[in-house]
């Protein structure tokens, strides 16, 4: 099984639940299971969407909402969501959180990013621009271009709807 980037958006109450489920099962049981719409399956492409923007040469301030999107806050203590046997993210770090605000933040500098025009400065050719992206980018059949595409215009539509519905982010591998 593959490790892939995972985000869930829920709201503060849900996530309160689920501290309150795990420190009352003996085995510490979460019951976590945010539904199905509103969990994210980015697989590998954080890692290209980062080198992307970089290559484009994307602000810093946008660089850096667009780190946090995919790499989240440690501010929310969210190791009960780790605990063996029922380990959200078996394979990485504890799992992190974004706040309302921070989850607000993200998705406004999120639907500020030009991403058509920062794969535009990549070389027309794929396996040029797959080369120069690097990160297995060489083996994404039909090339990178498109499914970094699709990928990064579904995490900006995930924190937009997460910040029109006021809703944490969770974000972990698995």
């Amino acid at each position: 099984m593959a490790v892939t980037q995972q985000l869930a958006r829920i709201p503060a109450e849900y996530l309160a639940s689920c501290r309150q489920s795990a420190d009352a099962s003996p085995d510490g049981d979460p019951l976590w299971d945010p539904p199905f719409a509103d969990v994210l399956d980015l697989d590998w492409a954080p890692f290209l969407i980062e080198r992307i923007c970089e290559l484009g040469g994307l602000d810093d301030v946008r660089r850096n909402a667009l780190r946090q999107a995919l790499k989240g806050d440690t501010a929310i203590d969210l190791a009960f969501l780790n605990t063996p046997p029922h380990s959200i993210a078996p394979f990485g770090s504890d799992p992190t959180a974004l706040s309302l605000a921070q989850v607000d933040r993200v998705a406004q500098l999120l639907g500020q990013i030009d991403f058509p025009a920062l794969l535009a400065a990549l070389p027309p050719e794929e396996a040029e621009a797959a080369a120069l992206i690097g990160n297995g980018a060489e083996k994404i059949v039909g090339g990178p271009k498109k499914y970094v595409l699709g990928h990064f215009n579904a995490l900006r539509e995930f924190y937009h709807a997460a910040s029109q519905r006021q809703l944490l982010v969770v974000l972990w591998w698995d």
